[in-house]
């Protein structure tokens, strides 16, 4: 009860903000990102957008990949708007593909330029059972497997930046509270709707393990960054609820009144994308790795989303799945 009243009045943790706080706000005093390039995953609208909009303001070179170049240009259009000097590189991703992803990073690498933020932010939520190209589910596709190899394919060119410049660089990876919600074998569940509609009892629970599936990557990829030795960070953050583009499959009568019963509880765009800037950018965070934030402070992750063996096997897993699709590759180009 207490929570539920700090988060509706805006009381500020130990951060010094709190569930009221904006993107701007938290980064006012942080130091001017002039020399910082980030990476935004979905970005043409809601948070992602707003978090763009933020560092923009704030003075970092911004690579916006989308699936619709014409979304992206449009963002990259009201950004220089409102702040005519930034530097925007609008580049194509799909994230539900793995050869996009591959692609993208390719396309990335070629323009030489450094990496210092990286923010898994794109987001899928679908009560429709679909398969990606690859043979995944797509919510599970786009939401984390899309991120899991575009983080790895990016990992170089963040430590090697790091190095170069001093500056630590900062992975942030977009979860959701609902990550609690999953209970059970995760991977079995995966092997499930993969496979069958019929498993697919509703999007929920396939977006909730997505979200599980963010925690458990932030989880090992920290762990590995420190075996590295690597100058580069990884933190997950739940942005709070908000009504965005996210809920476009859900539109209905009983979703608006949810939403308009749940007002009070909803954050505006500005607040959901605090903590995701908060983690990104502020200072407080040097150095801090593998930790879970919601309103800009730590908190607890689920007892699954703490299992850290549960985190190395999907991470093996999520290997696999990225072989397998190469070999298929392969194996096609050798049959043409």
């Amino acid at each position: 009860m207490l929570e539920t009243v700090k988060y509706l009045i805006g009381a500020a943790g130990p951060s010094g903000f709190g569930s009221k706080s904006t993107a701007e706000q938290v980064t006012s005093h942080c130091p001017e990102l002039h020399s910082i390039t980030a990476i935004i995953t979905g970005a043409t609208s809601g948070i992602g957008a707003e978090t763009a909009r933020v560092l923009a303001k704030r003075g970092a070179r911004l690579v916006l990949p989308a699936r619709s170049m014409k979304a992206a240009e449009d963002t990259k259009a009201r950004i220089l708007s409102e702040f005519p000097e930034s530097e925007i590189i609008v580049m194509s991703l799909d994230l539900s593909s793995l050869l996009s992803v591959r692609k993208f990073a390719a396309q990335f690498r070629s323009l030489n330029l450094p990496l210092n933020l990286l923010i898994n932010n794109a987001g899928k939520f679908s009560h429709r059972h679909a398969i990606s190209e690859d043979g995944i589910e797509m919510t599970f596709a786009t939401n984390y497997l899309g991120h899991f190899l575009l983080t790895k394919l990016l990992l170089k060119n963040m430590i090697g930046t790091a190095e170069k410049s001093g500056v630590q660089g900062r992975i942030v990876n977009v979860s959701s509270s609902i990550h609690s919600w999953f209970s059970g074998d995760p991977i079995s569940y995966l092997s499930l709707i993969n496979k069958n509609r019929s498993d697919y009892f509703d999007g929920t629970r396939a977006y909730a393990l997505s979200k599980l599936a963010n925690v458990l990557h932030t989880k090992e990829l920290a762990q590995r960054l420190q075996e590295m030795k690597a100058n580069v960070t990884v933190n997950c953050v739940h942005p709070g609820i908000v009504r965005t583009r996210l809920t476009r499959d859900r539109e209905g009568l009983v979703t608006d009144l949810v939403f308009f019963l749940a007002s009070k509880l909803l954050k505006t765009i500005p607040q959901a994308a605090a903590t995701t800037c908060y983690v990104a950018i502020h200072p407080r965070l040097a150095n801090i790795s593998g930790k879970y934030f919601s309103d800009c402070n730590e908190i607890s992750t689920s007892k699954l989303g703490f299992n850290s063996t549960e985190a190395a096997r999907l991470w093996s897993i999520s290997e696999i799945m990225v072989a397998q699709k190469i070999q298929a590759v392969h194996s096609q180009s050798r049959r043409t």
